[in-house]
């Protein structure tokens, strides 16, 4: 697998990062949007299998390929399955041309100064050398602002920064996602602070350390375009973070440079119920309306 390739390609193309890397918590929830009651599941196990069927049932459509799609996130349950009877992140690559990421963080802590931070990943370095082993391109990991606290924003940018230096250090692409939670009541505070923030670890990087950032569509159009321009990131993008489809389109479409990595707004619409020409033109309507969104 080529880096030099996927590095291009996520550099100086148009299109959207595709986010199917719902873990142990948010899966019941994603089968159930898309049709799978959790009846039909009595363990993880199943239910996993159940979620991979939908993935798989995604990227392998003729729609979901290397046009409009730049790359795809993976839950490493997933990094650790096939697509087509192929090693999952290979079959993104090679039969897609999608470069595949992994999100490798384990979940959130208690809220404590308005924000929740990652949890604590002592196997990290295991993981990320695993998914050097893949072919995989980058990661991802999540914390949550849910409040606008200077002294908790500071806590979680430093803890995302600190986690990249080391995602770096395995010659991997870490996607930044520190998320203001759109129910946020003081949102563009929040915003502001972690701007601040963002701008402040960006600055102490070298030159040769690029990072990506996934941010929530901000309230103020362009709000961000100080990040999307720092010589130290390599691509903004933004999560759908609980607007539906067509409002996430909207609003992404106003940020200039700004492209999306929908999850639940991917997979709006989408039903195991459906035959297989409802799901694919289904699935072609959405990936296009990211896709242009995403353009601008």
């Amino acid at each position: 697998m080529s880096l030099a390739s996927m590095l291009k390609k996520v550099t100086s193309e148009n299109g959207f990062i595709a986010a199917l890397d719902q873990s142990g918590g948010s899966t019941p929830k994603a089968l159930s949007t898309y049709g799978v009651d959790q009846v039909e599941f009595e363990n993880d196990e199943q239910m996993y299998d159940l979620v991979h069927e939908m993935r798989t049932r995604i990227v392998s459509d003729s729609a979901f390929n290397g046009d409009r799609v730049l790359g795809a996130i993976l839950f490493e349950n997933t990094l650790n399955r096939k697509f087509d009877g192929k090693p999952s992140a290979q079959y993104l690559w090679e039969d897609k041309k999608v470069v595949p990421f992994l999100k490798v963080d384990k979940g959130l802590c208690e809220e404590q100064q308005g924000v929740q931070l990652m949890k604590d990943m002592p196997d990290l370095d295991k993981l990320l050398e695993h998914a050097v082993n893949e072919g995989v391109f980058g990661t991802k990991m999540r914390s949550v602002i849910n409040q606008a606290n200077s002294q908790g924003i500071n806590e979680i940018v430093a803890q995302q920064f600190t986690v990249g230096k080391q995602i770096l250090a395995k010659g991997l692409m870490p996607i930044i996602e520190p998320e203001v939670n759109i129910n946020c009541p003081d949102k563009p505070y929040a915003e502001a602070m972690l701007k601040s923030a963002l701008i402040a670890e960006l600055d102490t990087l070298s030159a040769n350390q690029k990072v990506m950032l996934k941010l929530t569509i901000p309230d103020i159009n362009n709000f961000y375009s100080e990040c999307i321009n720092h010589p130290n990131v390599l691509r903004v993008v933004a999560l759908s973070g609980g607007y539906n489809r067509e409002q996430a389109n909207k609003k992404i479409s106003e940020n200039n440079g700004m492209i999306a990595s929908f999850s639940r707004a991917l997979t709006e619409g989408l039903s195991a119920k459906q035959s297989d020409d409802e799901f694919s033109t289904m699935l072609d309507t959405t990936i296009n309306s990211i896709y242009t969104a995403s353009k601008t």
